[in-house]
């Protein structure tokens, strides 16, 4: 069999010239046809590949928004997760502790203690406290998610699993301690695990939902944080941090009964026995009272038992004064029928403690 080669076709188209015979001159047609196919089918391979290439290119530019999208959707998941986790840890709450802590490591040192002593103790502080308020979540996702005040928290939303709500919480739990046992002393990293377990077990699990007593008792978790303070500085107790344990406890329920009488159908619909959800408003008003009363008895004790100066006493008289004006002013609304404004005595509570801590940080600082 003739190959239509170069050399053949040449052939072929000779002999075809010369006459010679019908055979060569079918053969000559043939690679002619041949030829032709031949050169159709390149240019439909090279149209074939620029089209593939252009193709390729239109898939590619179109691609590209797609793939920036899925990017910042990886990236706004990540953000709104560790937002949900940050939420666990009510850090609000956490604020508030650190106001207590600092301040009573520099009465404890006299003066200003190291600084990264200060830090170490903030930040074992703050996990542990998140950890304490992250198992509380855990524990009352039930109850959030009937409540006004609670629906909007991570484990009611379904931003946090609850298995991870509570791997989240024991994490913090043991970061917290062995920070505070690395980096303070060993009697901190105690009292911050007795704060998580009293909060946890003794308020959450037991008093909460049995006792119209509960946050007088179960504030005792929020007092922790002065004791921490003290024993980082100075690895003991003494009585001055146990007049401040004992402020921070009498300043809790008038702190706390006034949000509870403002949210007291939520408290009553999850049969939670709080003493606003369970109690008349006059009842609430006059607890509150003598309970702000017992709190600046007990912060005046700190002038002779730390050697208190002018600063503190002032501080303590003028704001606790402001504070006791603001529990009787609710009490009176209450007893003529008026609705009053509890959370006004709410935020005057946050603003007493906060002014009185102040103060105990300034005192030990100036020679008077």
């Amino acid at each position: 069999m003739k190959l239509c080669g170069p050399g053949s076709t040449r052939s072929s188209i000779s002999n075809g010239a010369s006459g010679h015979s019908p055979k060569a001159s079918r053969h000559l047609l043939k690679c002619r046809e041949d030829a032709l196919w031949a050169a159709r089918g390149f240019r439909v391979g090279l149209l074939l590949d620029v089209e593939s290439t252009t193709v390729s290119t239109a898939v590619k530019d179109d691609a590209q928004p797609l793939l920036e999208g899925a990017r910042i959707g990886v990236r706004a998941r990540t953000a709104a997760k560790a937002k949900a986790y940050v939420a666990l840890t009510k850090p609000r709450v956490i604020e508030l502790l650190l106001v207590e802590t600092a301040p009573v490591m520099i009465l404890a040192a006299g003066g200003i203690p190291n600084p990264w002593l200060i830090v170490a103790t903030m930040i074992g502080g703050s996990l542990s406290a998140g950890a304490a308020s992250a198992y509380n979540m855990y524990i009352d996702r039930d109850i959030d998610a009937v409540m006004h005040r609670t629906k909007r928290r991570p484990l009611v939303t379904g931003e946090v699993t609850p298995r991870e709500a509570l791997v989240f919480a024991t994490v913090l739990a043991v970061v917290s301690t062995v920070w505070l046992l690395l980096f303070t002393t060993p009697l901190a990293a105690g009292l911050s695990v007795a704060a998580i377990l009293f909060y946890v077990f003794v308020y959450t699990l037991w008093l909460k939902r049995r006792t119209p007593q509960n946050i007088i008792w179960g504030g005792i978790a929020g007092c922790f944080p002065v004791l921490i303070g003290w024993a980082a500085v100075t690895g003991s107790l003494t009585w001055a941090p146990f007049v401040l344990f004992g402020v921070v406890f009498l300043w809790t329920p008038p702190h706390y009964w006034p949000l509870s009488m403002k949210y007291r159908e939520d408290y009553a619909a999850v049969h939670v026995p709080m003493l606003g959800a369970v109690r008349t408003r006059q009842q609430v008003g006059l607890q509150t009272i003598l309970y702000a009363w017992a709190t600046i008895a007990c912060s005046l004790l700190l002038i002779p038992v730390a050697s208190m100066g002018v600063v503190y006493s002032v501080v303590a008289l003028l704001s606790g004064g402001w504070f006791i004006y603001e529990t009787h002013r609710l009490y009176g609304l209450a007893i003529r029928g008026g609705e009053g404004k509890p959370m006004r005595v709410f935020h005057a509570s946050i603003s007493y403690l906060t002014l009185l801590f102040l103060a105990v940080a300034i005192d030990p600082l100036l020679p008077f």
